[in-house]
């Protein structure tokens, strides 16, 4: 686990970053798949973590919510759109294709189990020192975070920074395959632009310490 910035660690859960997870303050930002569990749990041994929130509810994200919330004994937070996957542990049913094959494999192999919502979070509230951001599109209830007093931005899925097939780094939309409403998620893409961050964390690829790549991103999609 890596310091990126006061008090934000990042934890790539697997190689080359494909799938993160974060600490910020004390509270842990996305669990990975089902099998991340272990490499969590061993990370932040001895760390005092009192919260557990989503960006989203998908299978890469909640995998191993359940068994870190059990562990633990800490609550469970997501969006209010996002409780009902969190809590079914069905998190592939908003795919725009469920009955996809790589999406019957996430929800077979990568998902956890259902787990309780103890708290729904919305735009304006605070997690730890970060302002909670909605950014829907790639999931209907998606949010982000970020700290203007730094400018770190826990960005979600809302962008990736990587190709997933690949693994090469760079700027990318979320594929349409897992994403609800790409036209509402460049959207999102662009109300992040607007807050000018400095560090991006992303869920799948490095962190991005922006000098101008963010911008140049946004640029074409316009």
């Amino acid at each position: 686990m890596k310091e990126i910035a006061k008090g934000v660690f990042h934890l790539a859960l697997m190689p080359r970053n494909a799938i993160n997870c974060y600490v910020i303050d004390d509270i842990l930002v996305d669990a990975g798949i089902r099998s991340s569990a272990g490499k969590i749990l061993k990370s932040i041994a001895g760390r005092s973590i009192k919260k557990h929130v989503l960006t989203h509810a998908h299978a890469d994200h909640q995998g191993s919510s359940s068994r870190i919330c059990e562990k633990l004994k800490i609550p469970l937070l997501t969006s209010e759109l996002e409780k009902t996957g969190a809590e079914s542990g069905l998190v592939t049913d908003t795919y725009p294709d469920k009955n996809h094959f790589i999406a019957r494999f996430q929800q077979r192999y990568w998902a956890g189990s259902a787990w309780p919502v103890s708290e729904t979070i919305k735009e304006g509230d605070m997690v730890g020192s970060f302002t909670v951001v909605e950014t829907p599109g790639h999931a209907a209830g998606h949010l982000s975070f970020f700290r203007e007093e730094d400018g770190v931005l826990i960005a979600g899925d809302v962008m990736l920074n990587m190709n997933l097939l690949t693994t090469s780094v760079g700027l990318r939309l979320p594929p349409h395959l897992f994403t609800t409403n790409m036209e509402q998620n460049i959207h999102s893409v662009k109300k992040l632009a607007a807050l000018k961050p400095k560090v991006i964390c992303f869920g799948h690829g490095p962190v991005l310490f922006n000098n101008g790549a963010f911008e140049k991103f946004v640029e074409k999609l316009s």
